[in-house]
């Protein structure tokens, strides 16, 4: 995978868009169209309680449907948002608290979003391969991520 190529398409795309929303919905259909082997591709968004607590809300996303709410801290998606790491999982049927979305996935990284110093969200990928995803992988899909960001912070 040519990271470097969907850095920059990713730059390309997010050039002067003014809301977040049609950035993640490009951002998450380049991702389908460009990595191999994955079977889901999206975003879930933080967003409060009534009591204040977080919890991540689906997001744009390519695949089939997916869970629609996570708490915080639960999952591979949830404790990447609350620990603010990248989680990269070999096998998610492993990974103690696995919410199984798609029983067809077998592989996960997510990386945390931030905006305005705060975890935003996460960028949520799974392949139905084990251990699909490589340091290289994540470290291209971290700079990936990181674009976003910048791109996020001036948008509405």
């Amino acid at each position: 995978m040519d990271y470097g190529l969907l850095a920059q398409q990713l730059e390309a795309l997010s050039e002067g868009e003014p809301s977040w929303l049609p950035l993640l919905s490009n951002a998450s259909a380049l991702l389908a169209e460009n990595l191999d082997d994955i079977n889901w591709a999206g975003f879930y968004l933080a967003m409060p309680l009534d009591d204040g607590t977080p919890e991540l809300v689906l997001g744009p996303f390519q695949g089939k449907v997916a869970c629609t709410h996570i708490a915080w801290g639960r999952g591979v998606c949830g404790t990447s948002a609350a620990s603010d790491t990248v989680q990269r999982v070999e096998d998610v049927h492993a990974f103690a608290g696995h919410i199984a979305c798609d029983s067809a996935s077998n592989s996960e990284i997510v990386i945390p979003l931030h905006r305005d110093g705060a975890v935003w969200g996460v960028l949520d990928i799974d392949s139905p391969s084990l251990a699909r995803f490589s340091a290289e992988d994540e470290d291209g899909l971290v700079r990936f991520a990181r674009i976003l960001e910048e791109a996020l912070a001036s948008t509405r």
